[in-house]
C-alpha cells in the first residue's frame, strides 16, 4: 500500500521514472522519490515510476530519467532498457526512441563511462536542475530540447565540460511516498543536512555535497509534523546530522513528542563518533533503536590522521561507553582496510583496539564491518592506488581469524567486486563496450573478467592509480574543491607519514 504526502498531478508528456534496481530500493530512495514528486507535480508531465522488477506498460515514452547512486548501476539500466526494446547506445537511437538521461552521485563523480548511453546528464544536485529539464522536455521536440539543454547549469552533454550545480537547501526534502513495499518500511525520511565538514580524503559523499549545508530548525519540525500524520518511522539523514547546529533541538523535540505518548520508532543514519552524547543515545533508545553505527575507518591514529579522519582512540572507546550505558546493546563499526600506506602494525590496531573495546563493555554487541579501499574521483585519494587483491586477501583472513579468537563479530566486504568498482568508478568512456560485455555475459564476477577479455579496455590507470599532474578522465566536470586545491590537500596528507 502506498500513501501519497502530496497531490499528483498529470499531462500529455510521458515521463518514465526508471530505478536501475527493484522496487524496495528505489522506494528506499530519498533523492529518487523526491525528483518523481517534482515530475509527478509538474503541469504537462505524466511521471510514471519504473523498477527492474516492475515496469509498466505504456505505449508511448518521451523521455526516461535514471537514477544511478552506485557503480553497478549500469546494470540496472541495461537490464530496463532491454525490457523497453531501447537500443543501449544513444547513437543507435532515432527520433523514433525516448530521450535518455541520468543523474545521481555515480554521474556527479564521473559520467565518462556511461555518456555513449545517455542524451545528457546532470551532474550535481538535482533537485532545481530535474525541474528545468522538466520545462524544456515537454515543450520542445528532442533535437531543440538539447540545443536548450546545453545552455542549463549541471547538464553534461558528452565531450562537453559541465560546472557541478550546488542547490541552496530551501524546503526539506522528505519521503512523498509511503511504502509497505520499501526496504525501509512505511518510514518518513527526512534530509537535515547535505555535505560533511570532516573531508575524509577517501569520501566522495563529503566532497562532491561540498560545502556543508543544512536546513533550517523550523522547516525540519514542520516536516517532522507531516510525517507523523502519515506514519510513527522516522529517520533522519545526512552525512554528518550532528553537525547541524540545532541538531539537540531537533532530538529534544522528537524526545517531547514520545514523553507525551506519541510512539515514534526513530532512526538516524549512525552516530559520528567524536560527538556521540548521552542525551543523543537516551532519545535514540527512547525510539526503539537497539542498535547504531559508528565509523572509525582505521584503527591507528597515524592512519586515521592521514586520511584526515581526525580521531582520538579515547574517543571511540567513550563513544562505545556512552552507547552501552546509555541503553543501546550494540554497536556496528565501519572500518577500512587497504588505505595507502597501511603497515602490518595499522592491520594489527584493529585487533589491540578490539580488545580494549571488549574488555571495557562486556555483554555489549560489537561488530566490526570492513570494506576495502576503493579510491574515487572527486577526492584526494582520486590518483592513489588500488592495493592487490591477494594482499588485501591476507590482512582480511587475518582479521576474520584474529577477532573471532577474541569473540568479536566481523563482515567484510568482497574484494573482487571492490576491485571492478574501481575500474568503474576510474574509468573513461572507452569502458562502454566492456560494460555492455558484462551484462551480456550474464553480470556476475565471470561476466567481468570474460568481457575484459573480449574488449580489452585499458584498465592500468584506473587501478594503478594517476600522476598528479596529469589530465583524468572526469576533469570534465567542474566541481567544488577544484582539482588544484584536491591536489594541495593530497600532498598535505602524504606529509603526515
Amino acid at each position: 500500500m502506498e500513501k501519497f504526502l502530496y497531490t499528483p498531478n498529470t499531462g500529455n508528456y510521458n515521463l518514465l521514472m526508471a530505478y536501475p534496481a527493484p522496487e524496495s530500493f528505489a522506494m528506499a530512495s530519498l533523492g529518487y522519490l523526491w525528483l518523481y514528486r517534482e515530475a509527478d507535480m509538474r503541469d504537462g508531465i505524466n511521471a510514471i515510476r519504473a523498477y527492474t522488477d516492475n515496469i509498466p506498460s505504456i505505449r508511448s515514452i518521451n523521455a526516461i530519467a535514471f537514477s544511478m547512486s552506485f557503480d553497478f548501476d549500469f546494470i540496472g539500466v541495461f537490464n530496463i532498457l532491454e525490457k523497453l526494446d531501447i537500443p543501449f547506445y544513444s547513437n543507435s537511437r532515432d527520433e523514433s526512441h525516448p530521450l535518455i538521461f541520468a543523474g545521481g552521485p555515480v554521474i556527479t563523480t564521473n559520467p565518462r563511462p556511461y555518456e555513449k548511453f545517455f542524451d545528457f546528464m546532470i551532474a550535481g544536485d538535482g533537485e532545481n536542475t530535474f525541474t528545468r529539464v522538466l520545462d524544456i522536455l515537454k515543450s520542445n521536440n528532442k533535437k531543440h530540447a538539447l540545443e536548450l539543454l546545453a545552455d542549463v547549469d549541471g547538464i553534461y552533454i558528452p565531450q562537453k565540460s559541465v560546472k557541478k550545480y550546488t542547490a541552496k537547501l530551501d524546503n526539506v526534502i522528505y519521503t512523498p511516498i509511503l511504502s509497505d513495499k520499501s526496504y525501509f518500511k512505511d518510514t518518513f525520511i527526512i534530509e537535515i543536512a547535505r555535505g560533511c565538514m570532516n573531508r575524509c580524503a577517501f569520501c566522495t559523499a563529503s566532497y562532491i555535497n561540498l560545502p556543508f549545508r543544512y536546513y533550517e530548525y523550523e522547516k525540519i519540525i514542520d516536516a517532522i509534523e507531516l510525517g507523523l500524520n502519515y506514519t510513527n518511522k522516522i529517520a533522519l539523514l545526512g552525512a554528518q546530522i550532528s553537525a547541524h547546529p540545532q541538531f539537540e533541538n531537533i532530538m529534544e523535540y522528537i524526545e517531547q513528542k514520545i514523553d507525551s505518548g506519541i510512539n515514534i520508532e526513530l532512526g538516524i543514519s549512525s552516530l559520528r563518533t567524536d560527538s556521540v552524547t548521552p542525551k543523543m543515545v537516551q532519545i535514540l533508545v527512547k525510539g526503539g533503536q537497539k542498535h547504531s553505527t559508528i565509523a572509525i575507518e582505521a584503527a591507528s591514529e597515524r592512519l586515521r590522521k592521514f586520511i584526515n579522519k581526525n580521531l582520538k582512540e579515547e574517543q571511540i572507546l567513550n563513544a562505545v561507553k556512552i552507547a552501552r550505558e546509555n541503553g543501546l546493546k550494540g554497536l556496528k563499526i565501519y572500518s577500512m582496510i587497504g588505505i595507502p600506506n597501511e603497515t602490518d602494525d595499522d592491520i594489527q590496531e584493529f585487533l589491540n583496539l578490539a580488545k580494549k573495546i571488549k574488555a571495557e563493555n562486556k555483554g555489549f554487541s560489537i561488530e566490526f564491518s570492513f570494506s576495502t579501499f576503493v579510491p574515487k574521483p572527486q577526492t584526494p585519494f582520486q590518483w592513489a592506488k588500488r592495493e592487490e587483491s591477494k594482499t588485501l586477501e591476507k590482512k582480511q583472513k587475518f582479521l576474520e581469524k584474529e577477532l573471532a579468537k577474541i569473540g568479536v563479530k566481523s563482515k567484510f566486504s568482497s574484494i573482487k567486486w571492490d576491485y571492478w568498482q574501481t575500474i568503474l568508478s576510474r574509468g573513461d568512456e572507452n569502458l562502454a563496450e566492456f560494460l555492455t560485455a558484462v551484462y551480456k555475459n550474464g553480470e556476475n564476477i565471470g561476466a567481468y573478467k570474460k568481457a575484459l577479455k573480449e574488449t580489452k579496455p585499458d584498465i592500468f590507470k584506473a587501478i594503478n592509480g594517476f600522476e598528479l599532474q596529469e589530465a583524468l578522465p572526469w576533469d570534465i566536470v567542474e566541481n567544488y574543491p577544484p582539482k588544484n586545491l584536491l591536489i594541495n590537500e593530497y600532498k598535505r596528507l602524504l606529509s603526515r607519514i
